[in-house]
């Protein structure tokens, strides 16, 4: 079943957030997972939540995007994330194609 990483993004410094968002493509790619939504225009339907860029990775499992997470690739990212963006993000289930 599919696992997916969403992410709330603030970009904060320009030059460091390509670095980031280079170094972490290419851990998400070793790791099975692929975009679904990288940014974009956001139309905000309901409620206050007013992000700025969502980003969506999809991974083949939960455990591939867990592993993905704490990989060595993905930490060679995360050496410039603090400079580069401020961010919330979560990891969930998709659900089975039986349901």
């Amino acid at each position: 079943m599919s696992a997916y990483i969403i992410s709330d993004v603030t970009a904060k410094d320009a030059d460091a957030f390509q670095i980031y968002r280079t170094r972490a493509a290419a851990s998400i790619a070793c790791y099975g997972g692929r975009y679904l939504v990288r940014g974009g225009p956001i139309e905000q339907l309901e409620g206050n939540w007013a992000p700025r860029a969502i980003i969506v990775v999809e991974f083949p499992d939960i455990e591939r995007a867990r592993t993905w997470y704490r990989s060595p690739e993905y930490a060679f990212a995360l050496e410039v994330r603090d400079r580069a963006l401020s961010r919330n993000l979560i990891l969930l289930d998709g659900i089975s194609q039986e349901s």
